[in-house]
């Protein structure tokens, strides 16, 4: 190994760790929702199934938005164009701002997503309302920090969102706690109380979070200021911003729906499928880290006009993905028994999860490369592509495909395929996940071949400069 390939992949880890650390720490919130009302009552582990689903879906979308200032940031610092970084910056807060009251709205109107679920008690209609409503109020703060995680990671100090998600964990968990099982004199609120722990936890993080990096003198030099709101910088972060949101919509909306219908077949295949999810997004943060970090040195390279180092922290950042998925993988297959035990006390749920978790491995392979090939086009401000390619295939052949053989006119045809890839599991669960593991496998192979379109021609311009210089 040379001592480029060695001082790059140290770089990689580098960047990596302290993402993947702030990642975990981040979906965590999740798991303890879900262990906590797993181990509350089965009713409360539907609410947050589905109200969690919901709202997932419309807050990464618009984290995809503002996420758009990891490349723009990244390549700006490369350029050594500091000032410029302060300026959007500010903008990207304003924009986070505007769009979680706008788009957020989505939340106040459930039905519309409820309706997918098929006959829901109307107990458990009201508990998710109740739920939407009160994390309504936290999307301000947790679109406006990703603005604040977009700075840190662009300028390769990612360990202060380390040290800021992981100290929201214990906030996070303490007010589960106390509002889901009534401790300290207060009632027992169930998912309620999840909603509201949401709330405080969020605003926490974004404030916590803007006085460190305000507190800090290496953010000096960026000049940061909020000023007002400029059309010119919003439409440039809207530019690559909507595509990156579509992708992360068509990614996050492919797993709600898939919650929604697995509805349809009661609440303990509705429970296993929220353990599924809960866990396939924890697995996620692996490589999502790596792909970040990987996007993160790849677009300073690029601002520094060397896409030759640019394409090798690319390629290196695949193989660091690779071996990551690999070893996850070995964990979920030796861990399985254990892992279900830990989400669930229902046999019956647990029985359900353990045959839908046997599919993971083979998905989180697949995931993997579409995920980090993703990050690295972004790298190169390409995000249209991916953002198409992903919507045709995830919600048309993933979804579609699962909902045709699973629910729809092909029920069953799959069930061969089921009996080795999800043995014991419900037919629709089954075919969704089948269908989502064949539409990530043509995803990564489309993407992979738009980024050697997009990677060539500059790779092929600097040798020829290089030979020039000879």
């Amino acid at each position: 190994m040379s001592t480029i390939t060695r001082r790059i992949q140290k770089n990689l880890i580098h960047q990596a760790w302290p993402i993947f650390i702030a990642s975990l720490a981040g979906v965590s919130f999740g798991v303890l929702d879900t262990m906590m009302l797993g181990n509350f009552n089965a009713q409360s582990l539907q609410v947050i199934s589905l109200a969690a689903s919901i709202y997932i879906t419309v807050t990464v979308s618009l984290m995809g938005v503002i996420h758009a200032l990891i490349p723009m940031f990244s390549q700006l610092f490369g350029a050594n164009q500091k000032t410029e970084i302060g300026i959007l910056w500010g903008q990207g807060i304003w924009l986070a701002f505007i769009i979680s009251l706008i788009v957020g709205l989505a939340l106040l109107f459930p039905d519309i997503w409820l309706s997918i679920s098929g006959n829901i008690a109307e107990n458990v209609k009201e508990e998710i309302k109740t739920y939407l409503r009160i994390t309504f109020f936290a999307m301000p703060a947790t679109l406006m920090f990703r603005a604040v995680y977009a700075l840190c990671t662009s300028t390769s100090r990612p360990k202060l969102i380390m040290y800021i998600n992981v100290a929201s964990i214990f906030i996070k968990a303490f007010f589960n706690w106390v509002l889901i099982f009534g401790h300290l004199g207060l009632p027992a609120l169930g998912s309620v109380g999840a909603g509201l722990s949401t709330l405080i936890v969020s605003w926490f993080t974004l404030l916590f979070g803007l006085w460190l990096i305000f507190s800090d003198t290496y953010y000096h030099q960026f000049s940061l200021k909020l000023g007002l709101p400029q059309w010119k910088y919003c439409k440039d972060i809207l530019k690559l911003g909507i595509p990156m949101g579509g992708s992360y919509f068509v990614e996050i909306s492919a797993f709600t729906f898939m919650a929604l219908l697995a509805a349809r077949e009661g609440v303990h295949v509705s429970g296993a499928q929220q353990i599924q999810m809960n866990l396939v997004a924890l697995l996620y943060m692996l490589p999502q880290s790596i792909g970040v970090a990987t996007a993160a040195l790849s677009a300073q390279a690029i601002g520094r006009q060397n896409y030759i180092q640019s394409h090798f922290i690319s390629l290196q950042g695949l193989w660091l993905g690779l071996l990551g998925a690999i070893l996850t993988i070995l964990v979920i297959y030796f861990g399985k028994p254990y892992i279900v035990s830990l989400y669930t006390n229902d046999p019956q749920v647990a029985i359900m999860a353990a045959s839908l978790l046997s599919i993971v491995p083979l998905f989180h392979l697949l995931d993997y490369f579409q995920c980090d090939i993703t990050y690295i086009l972004r790298a190169h401000k390409v995000a249209t592509i991916p953002f198409i390619t992903q919507a045709v295939l995830l919600i048309g052949l993933g979804l579609g495909g699962g909902y045709y053989f699973g629910y729809g006119a092909g029920k069953g045809e799959l069930t061969w395929l089921g009996d080795i890839l999800t043995p014991g599991a419900a037919v629709g669960v089954s075919s969704l996940w089948i269908m989502c593991c064949a539409a990530l496998l043509l995803c990564g192979f489309i993407l992979s071949i738009w980024y050697y379109i997009i990677i060539q021609p500059h790779l092929k311009k600097s040798k020829i400069g290089a030979a020039a210089l000879q």
